[in-house]
């Protein structure tokens, strides 16, 4: 499928929904948080980008301006006057800033998007809890530890929630809205209708591990890890096998190398250590291994296959 034209599509119609949510702080100038930043500010909102590293900023809003201008390319092919100022007024709703507590002063939604490690989040949201605006929703992007363990820390528990955004966020159309013990139901309709207004498709799901991608995705990705593990077949052949017997797109240990083999242990080690019982959770010997020698998948050229570095 074609990806900008997915792009398109998306944002077409995305005007025409209005959110009551109108400033936006994203926390976390990488991958996700940038594309979070872009979606937001496509969708006529106003965007504080916010990451301690300056460097990572302006990488940042450089790669956002050369994903408008794809986009733009395609939405505007006929008239490049439009796609111009298509970008222009787009990258014009976003600012940054390497303070997160003056970044969220007048916040009206704060976007979560660190580092994995809950006693970094729980510092982060601490502070932000003490110098946003009363109204402010809070929401973590994370994919693998618990919403509501990471809105312990703060008082507005029930203006916390999970916005789970997909790589690349511009792309994939799904957003799981996460609802914790104590989310209100006006925070949770509002988190719904922003992510509608960016032009995702919005499931709602519980604070259980892994949502509902990962905590389906991540043991069937295990699982094929076992089954080449224990040599019951190759891993080309378990591949072959789910694409053509079960239709999907990439197989298992394809899928797991595009993701990060450091990043499928680093899940699987999480959700182990909370439900040690859970057989599905248990550590991989093979896994393991891989990572230990830097094999990482895609990314280091050579995980479960090897990769042509270009």
């Amino acid at each position: 499928m074609n990806q900008l034209g997915v792009i398109t599509r998306q944002f077409s119609c995305s005007s025409a929904v209005q959110s009551a949510i109108k400033n936006v702080t994203v926390i976390g100038g990488g991958l996700m948080g940038s594309g979070i930043a872009q979606v937001a500010a496509q969708a006529g909102q106003n965007v504080t980008l916010v990451d301690v590293n300056g460097d990572i900023l302006a990488k940042a809003q450089k790669s956002i301006g050369n994903n408008l201008g794809r986009v733009a390319k395609k939405m505007y092919k006929d008239n490049p006057q439009e796609g111009e100022k298509f970008v222009s007024e787009a990258m014009g709703r976003i600012k940054t800033a390497t303070d997160p507590v003056s970044g969220s002063q007048t916040a009206d939604l704060v976007v979560e998007a660190i580092v994995e490690n809950i006693d970094i989040k729980h510092q982060l949201f601490q502070k932000l809890d003490q110098v946003a605006p009363d109204h402010t929703i809070f929401a973590s992007n994370t994919s693998s530890l618990s919403v509501n363990e990471i809105g312990a820390v703060v008082k507005r528990k029930d203006k916390f929630g999970g916005l789970h955004f997909f790589n690349p966020v511009p792309v994939m159309r799904l957003l799981e809205v996460v609802r914790g013990a104590e989310t209100s139901e006006t925070t949770y309709r509002s988190m719904m209708d922003w992510g509608k207004a960016l032009g995702k498709t919005c499931i709602t799901c519980k604070d259980t591990p892994g949502f509902v991608v990962n905590r389906l995705l991540v043991p069937y990705i295990a699982e094929a890890i076992r089954l080449f593990e224990r040599g019951d077949a190759s891993a080309e052949d378990i591949d072959i096998a789910m694409k053509l017997g079960a239709g999907y797109p990439m197989g298992p240990l394809e899928l797991a190398d595009y993701v990060g083999l450091d990043t499928n242990k680093f899940i699987l080690d999480g959700w182990h250590k909370k439900y040690p019982d859970q057989q599905l959770f248990k550590p991989i010997p093979l896994l393991n291994k891989l990572v230990s020698e830097g094999k990482l998948g895609v990314k280091t050229g050579e995980g479960f296959y090897k990769y042509e570095k270009k």
